[in-house]
């Protein structure tokens, strides 16, 4: 396994070396800082259903939070809604917020003076819905006086570091599984898969509808980088072409130290008597329950820990092509995606996921501009023989890569249905 491990992860390093000379170093820079990004994520979907069993299909969901999360914290401020009345119109919506949840509480409590059955319930819906109405008869106002000119357009952000927003993405994304895991973990698995997508449609659509906060659709750039960005290095002499590379590769060392620390963290984990729970609850769960095993929890942890990974990777793959646009985010790339580089990889085995996660990116991004190319050389042919030329080539190319994907996932399946680099368990 070891040798066919060093085989595999040599021909993806002649891949990227051929890469780079047919395509350029400025182009193929950009693609291994997102591969890195996109590796992260990969590692949190393979904690959550490699080492756990857990179907999550809201990943799109969890890259928003951490995009959000990143350009809150990094932006720059917005002087325009501190200096105005706007943050004090969201601390009465803060304080309403509040209010409403101690009452949805004390409705919840309402047993203990005598209230029970459907009268309890009755109380219950009622409590939500004040609580409904003595919310949004705060946020409305607040958030309509935002988006005007007067309060800036938006809330803008506190012009922090950008590493501390992949952080407060990872936290984000943490304490939103946390409730998603709470509610939707006692789900039979197809339930899961279906109740994270729904998850994941509820927080796409709030952060595009949030303009106050996210600016929705009218989009945030640019965002800072954590790294010297090329017009630095510009300004003290050196040529675009060098500068490109030098800035993505100062962004790839910073990402590959983070992918490196989770790599040492997540592999020791799950090397350990940790793991092997996980690995017994995945496998039977009923009969590591009757040893005592706390299942729902040990489920909702691993759950946790892969939307974190998650929330990060989305973070830096934001703070990388500085912008944050949320109709840019789509199943295919951001869900889909994702499970084809685990399940291509290796489940369960962290550099499976890690491979997987390089080389389809590199597939992703590389056969498009490879169709268009041989598209374009067979309407010359085509032509010459007086055929017509091939319509429509730009978005024919664009096409491709899902045919190009579905056909890596065809070969890769046939030859290696647990994975390129499948797991490996250990027994003593």
């Amino acid at each position: 396994m070891i040798q066919r491990s060093l085989t595999l992860f040599g021909g993806l390093f002649v891949l990227i070396l051929l890469m780079g000379w047919v395509m350029g170093l400025p182009f193929t820079s950009s693609r291994i800082v997102e591969a890195a990004a996109y590796a992260l994520i990969a590692l949190g979907l393979n904690i959550q259903w490699g080492y756990g069993g857990l179907f999550n299909f809201g990943i799109m969901g969890f890259l928003m939070v951490g995009g959000a999360a990143v350009t809150f914290i990094s932006a720059p401020v917005n002087p325009a809604f501190w200096g105005g009345d706007g943050p004090a119109m969201l601390g009465r919506a803060l304080f309403a917020f509040a209010g409403g949840a101690l009452v949805v509480l004390a409705a919840r409590q309402a047993h203990r003076i005598g209230i029970t059955g459907k009268w309890k319930t009755a109380l219950t819906v009622l409590a939500w819905f004040v609580a409904y109405c003595i919310y949004r008869s705060q946020i409305d106002p607040a958030a309509a006086y935002i988006e005007s000119a007067a309060g800036g357009g938006w809330v803008g952000g506190l012009g922090g570091h950008p590493v501390l927003g992949w952080l407060f993405g990872g936290v984000l994304a943490a304490g939103i599984a946390f409730i998603v895991g709470k509610i939707c973990l006692g789900l039979r698995t197809d339930y899961l898969a279906i109740a994270t997508i729904g998850i994941s449609e509820i927080i796409r659509a709030l952060i595009k509808n949030m303009d106050w906060l996210t600016r929705g659709t009218l989009t945030v750039s640019p965002i800072p980088w954590p790294t010297p960005l090329p017009q630095q290095y510009q300004a003290q002499g050196m040529d675009i072409a060098s500068s490109l590379i030098a800035a993505r590769a100062g962004f790839l060392v910073l990402a590959l130290v983070v992918l490196a620390i989770v790599m040492w963290l997540i592999s020791r984990a799950y090397s350990g008597p940790w793991g092997r729970m996980m690995r017994a609850i995945r496998d039977n769960h009923i009969a590591a329950s009757s040893m005592g095993k706390n299942v729902t929890a040990r489920q909702l942890e691993i759950f946790v820990f892969g939307s974190v990974l998650m929330g990060i990777g989305g973070a830096m793959l934001v703070s990388f092509v500085q912008i944050f646009d949320p109709s840019s985010y789509q199943p295919i790339n951001h869900t889909f995606l994702i499970w084809v580089m685990v399940i291509v990889g290796g489940a369960g085995n962290n550099w499976g996921a890690l491979f997987g996660a390089v080389l389809l990116w590199l597939i992703w991004v590389v056969s498009e501009p490879l169709s268009k190319a041989v598209f374009d050389l067979v309407s010359t042919w085509s032509t010459s023989f007086g055929w017509g030329a091939i319509p429509e080539i730009e978005a024919r190319s664009a096409q491709m890569r899902v045919f190009v994907l579905g056909l890596v996932i065809t070969i890769a399946l046939r030859f290696a249905p647990r994975g390129l680099i499948p797991e490996v368990v250990k027994r003593d």
